[in-house]
């Protein structure tokens, strides 16, 4: 059994696929439209674009992956809430790509949605038993949010 909080030991362990490490993070990012429309290139003048926009609300960008292995993905959705959370962690559990896992540990950080009763809020209480079953969560450090290695990609995919 996995310690409740990540080490770094948690990352120096051998690669397992029975017992995958899988890091995710989620970034709220703020979604935009032009105020102008910009002018396309015409001849002798460069395109131009008005730097002005009219602010749409925001989305959340899901980052996953393992830092053991080669797998990464993201996804984009409209809200950030515990019950989407458990959406993407049910996604995340019944991948085919983790099929033969036993159990999948989940490197998170700590916010109110990540938590096993988020996946009863979201799914029947057969369903959030079997999620609490596969899922293992590990929280990092409160002072060591380095050690979330999902953390570093999302920045630089976001910006």
């Amino acid at each position: 059994m996995i310690p409740r909080e990540a080490g770094s030991h948690l990352y120096r362990q051998l690669y397992a696929t029975r017992y995958p490490v899988i890091c995710r993070d989620e970034q709220l990012q703020p979604l935009r439209a032009d105020q102008r429309p910009s002018q396309p290139a015409r001849p002798g003048h460069p395109a131009t674009y008005d730097y002005a926009y009219v602010r749409c609300g925001t989305g959340t960008i899901w980052m996953f992956g393992e830092p053991l292995g080669p797998w990464r993905t993201a996804h984009a959705t409209a809200r950030r809430t515990a019950v989407d959370w458990a959406h993407q962690v049910k996604a995340l559990a019944d991948h085919p790509r983790d099929r033969q896992a036993k159990r999948l540990i989940r490197v998170c950080d700590h916010l109110n949605p990540h938590a096993y009763a988020s996946f009863f809020r979201a799914f029947a209480p057969a369903e959030a038993h079997r999620l609490a079953q596969r899922v293992q969560l590990v929280f990092t450090p409160r002072h060591g949010r380095w050690l979330h290695r999902a953390e570093p990609e999302l920045s630089v995919l976001t910006r």
